[in-house]
């Protein structure tokens, strides 16, 4: 009996995904769990496994076509005797099929089982561009799965001299004055959606930015005492995101609206607080939003950010990774931004911008001395957050960064 392929069920905020390539043609035998296809939405690069062991009779749409969930892909024969079967044309099936919607990508730690050997959907896009057999890496993702990573490291020309996908190649005869060229790029889906998210953040909501500056001279002085003990405990480093989490939720909790968000003209105050933390990858800016955050220990933080990491290299992050949010944190800083006003998370009405630290002379005591600082940033929605509250949120915060151990006696 015949089974049709068809697209994931999308979340209710997607509304469609692009068939980015097939893994496999017409006639091909495929194991159960293969990949069969990438499917890219504004947010993520869904894998398309196979629901079982057979051979593929048809392929309904082709790459870089636009899809919607249900939508039937292919048509796949579930045949004991694989070796023997045969590609026929569609009208040729006198069998009908039986429809089975595959569920959305899981996590990879869910995926891990059938992992070995195989490759993320990153790494596999640079596979293909330099032309590079995945027999030839070595895979350092669990269970062997090769990332992005693994190929950039394999490859002696380095990350910077990939050449340009055959999906963003110029357009040919295009020249500027003076017989100069110039390139035209398509803006990716998840490009594409930054955009217009930004645009939208921008018309909807009346953005205000307030800034302070945090001396980190106790936190420093913590990280040092204490980070190989802590890396040697729980097996991850002790970065600086975990105290900025937990300094950003016991300020939430005492300015509940800068965790709220509108809604027609309702403001609605969430009881809970799912924190984004901003990553960037080689598609652009994500999203991953720590759950729950206030339940989490620090080690638990720290886990969770490294791990979100690893999987944006990977192009491995689930829909459900990257949906929600009621606060966000960025941080510039890792690239050397001194100052910057962050644009809002729509529909959040708050977003931290972290930045560079810098030692910079300021007065202690009556004393000019050298103190590692930072200038934070928050943005926020005028049209519910007073200037008080977001002054005074980001007062709470370097008021707890400058001295921790109100993490520890919530004051």
């Amino acid at each position: 009996m015949s089974i049709e392929v068809k697209v994931p069920s999308l979340p209710e905020s997607v509304a469609d995904a692009t068939l980015v390539t097939w893994h496999k043609a017409a006639g091909d035998t495929v194991e159960r769990d293969e990949n069969l296809a990438d499917l890219e939405t504004d947010k993520v690069v869904l894998e398309l496994p196979a629901p079982a062991r057979g051979v593929l009779r048809e392929l309904r749409v082709p790459a870089g076509t636009t899809v919607t969930s249900g939508q039937l892909l292919a048509i796949l024969d579930p045949a004991a005797e694989v070796a023997s079967a045969r590609p026929v044309p569609a009208a040729s099936a006198v069998v009908p099929p039986v429809a089975v919607v595959l569920p959305v990508a899981a996590p990879v730690a869910a995926m891990a089982g059938r992992s070995a050997g195989k490759t993320g959907p990153a790494a596999r896009r640079v596979l293909q561009e330099k032309g590079i057999d995945p027999a030839t890496v070595q895979g350092s993702g669990p269970d062997g799965r090769i990332v992005k990573a693994d190929v950039l490291k394999h490859d002696p020309s380095g990350p910077n001299l990939r050449p340009v996908p055959a999906a963003q190649a110029p357009v040919p005869g295009v020249a500027a004055p003076g017989g100069r060229t110039e390139r035209r790029v398509a803006m990716s889906r998840l490009r594409t959606r930054i955009a217009q998210r930004m645009v939208e953040a921008q018309q909807n909501a009346a953005m205000l930015t307030t800034f302070n500056e945090v001396d980190l001279s106790a936190v420093m002085a913590l990280r040092t005492r204490y980070k190989d003990t802590f890396e040697k405990q729980h097996g991850v480093k002790l970065g600086f995101m975990g105290f900025f989490v937990k300094a950003a939720i016991e300020a939430l909790q005492r300015y509940p609206v800068v965790n709220a968000s509108v809604e027609a003209n309702d403001i609605v105050y969430h009881d809970y607080y799912d924190v984004g933390i901003a990553v960037s990858t080689d598609r652009g800016l994500i999203v991953p939003v720590l759950r729950d955050a206030d339940r989490f220990t620090f080690p638990g933080i720290e886990s969770a950010i490294a791990d979100f990491g690893r999987r944006a290299r990977e192009g491995s992050l689930s829909m459900e990774d990257l949906t929600g949010g009621t606060f966000t944190i960025t941080n510039g800083g890792v690239f050397g931004s001194l100052l910057s006003t962050p644009i809002l998370n729509p529909p959040q009405s708050g977003i931290l911008g972290m930045h560079k630290i810098q030692e910079r002379p300021v007065v202690v005591d009556g004393q000019v001395v050298a103190r590692p600082m930072m200038y934070v940033a928050l943005t926020y929605d005028h049209r519910i957050i007073d200037g008080r509250d977001a002054v005074q949120f980001l007062v709470a915060m370097k008021n707890t960064l400058e001295d921790p151990a109100r993490l520890l006696l919530g004051v």
